[in-house]
């Protein structure tokens, strides 16, 4: 009988100051995404970003060409209303409540709500030595990157762009 490593990405995420938790397979596709987007140069390119793992914040149904962004008209990731409004890409630190056993959350993080974009497990910098060696010890692979979970949280989205 087989049994199923799961492969966790975590890091330090700057915009909450603590450590988030993500599945490793999900956030290589979120990421893809994610620069497929802020890379776009037109608004006809990111309307053709094919999204499967996350919404997306500038399709046809949310901007229309007809309303000013049309498909030549120049694309700024910065400027679109859900990254504008911090609701795109959603909170990195959400994941955790997903990924980390029930346990483990108890132990080392805190649940924090939010006004607007609901609850997250604010794990503290402090815990990652001795978390991420439980993590390993129930047969998790644990790889930390702190690039990736910051692009996934949307930190610094248009320098992408550049």
């Amino acid at each position: 009988m087989t049994t199923h490593r799961q492969h966790l990405v975590y890091g330090h995420v700057t915009n909450h100051d603590c450590l988030a938790f993500i599945d490793a397979r999900i956030a290589a596709g979120e990421a893809a995404e994610i620069r497929a987007l802020a890379t776009a140069r037109t608004w006809g390119e990111a309307r053709q970003v094919q999204m499967t793992h996350l919404s997306h914040p500038a399709g046809p149904d949310c901007y229309e060409p007809e309303d000013g962004y049309g498909d030549d008209e120049p694309f700024d990731i910065t400027e679109v209303g859900a990254v504008v409004e911090g609701y795109w890409p959603p909170m990195v630190t959400t994941r955790a409540l997903d990924v980390l056993p029930q346990d483990l959350r108890n132990r080392y993080g805190k649940l924090v709500l939010t006004v607007h974009t609901g609850k997250y497990l604010e794990v503290p910098l402090a815990c990652e030595t001795e978390l991420v060696a439980e993590l390993r010890g129930r047969g998790y692979e644990v790889t930390r990157d702190d690039e990736l979970i910051n692009l996934l949280d949307g930190f610094s989205l248009g320098s992408l762009a550049s």
